[in-house]
């Protein structure tokens, strides 16, 4: 595919969902990125700053499957990908597929769930697969987790594992919009004293599968000089050696934010990948991979920081 074509793809798809969403710009950047780079993103927001709305207006711009699982304490692996069932009029067992064959799955608050139910969606996340009583069954190539989490509310939620954490190639922070933004949201949905039906705000399907596998190869084309991907290795090998942090990122961590950069410049319209991407990708690609050392917990720092002063001190290659 022509990089323009990506370019228009991805303008389209924002068009779309700003029919529903006002502001977060970044997180749908964000989103965008992730589709063609073939990765999951964890948004992370306090109740009432869209991130299901965010979700689901993405999934009904393409034309993708869409699944959504509400994420609760007592919900167990097999409600998740499925079960073999046995049927008595055939004498055999039947697979009854859970919610999880889908496209696009919005995992839902899912953080409340344990971490048994948690692991479920490793081998999706990682693998596209899912292994059901030995027997392994394909995700198909338009898979993709969005998953949500309520950072202020603690009772009855689970810390994700770092496992899990790490197959997200992002993790976005959702803040509180701008006086301008809420009130166009209030203008816009003042109305409704329930979520607005996607169907009323005029939003159609632009893309289907092939169109995104087709940007998919055309962002995998992307160049990346080798000057850029040694300044990629060195913010990851950087957070390993930061005094402020226990635990730094892995090399998946530096193939990640390498893809990711590929999709941005290709979003941007350009065929190459400059530091400035890197550096916008950084925050949400490390953040949810770094663990505090606990002098610097108690001192207030944050993982945000850290990952600013690393981008401050590695030089960047002009």
């Amino acid at each position: 595919m022509d990089l323009q074509k990506v370019q228009a793809i991805a303008e389209q798809l924002r068009e779309q969902v700003h029919k529903a969403i006002v502001g977060q710009d970044e997180a749908l950047d964000l989103l965008l990125v992730s589709l063609f780079a073939e990765g999951h993103v964890l948004l992370e927001g306090v109740p009432g700053t869209a991130k299901t709305l965010l979700v689901r207006a993405f999934a009904a711009a393409m034309s993708l499957d869409f699944g959504r699982i509400q994420f609760t304490p007592d919900l167990m692996p097999g409600d998740v990908i499925g079960t073999n069932l046995f049927n008595f009029q055939s004498n055999t067992f039947q697979l009854v597929k859970g919610p999880i064959f889908t496209e696009v799955l919005l995992a839902d608050e899912i953080n409340r769930t344990p971490p048994k139910t948690q692991a479920a969606l490793l081998q999706a996340m990682q693998e596209r697969q899912v292994t059901i009583d030995n027997s392994t069954h394909d995700l198909g190539a338009g898979f993709i987790v969005i998953a949500t989490q309520n950072p202020i509310e603690q009772q009855g939620t689970y810390p994700l594992p770092e496992a899990q954490l790490d197959r997200f190639l992002f993790k976005h922070v959702l803040g509180y919009p701008e006086r301008s933004e809420e009130i166009d949201i209030v203008s816009r949905h003042g109305h409704r004293g329930i979520m607005p039906r996607l169907d009323e705000l005029g939003i159609t399907a632009i893309v289907d599968l092939s169109g995104i596998v087709a940007c998919r190869q055309t962002t995998a084309s992307i160049r990346v000089s080798q000057e850029i991907v040694a300044y990629v290795v060195d913010l990851v090998r950087a957070t390993r050696d930061h005094p402020s942090l226990q635990f730094g990122a892995s090399p998946r961590a530096a193939n990640m934010l390498a893809t990711a950069a590929r999709a941005y410049a290709a979003i941007e319209g350009r065929d190459y990948v400059i530091p400035d991407d890197v550096k916008f990708l950084a925050v949400p690609c490390l953040r949810h991979r770094l663990v505090l050392a606990p002098g610097a917990e108690i001192e207030g720092q944050t993982v945000e920081q850290v990952i600013a002063q690393i981008i401050d001190q590695v030089p960047a290659p002009r």
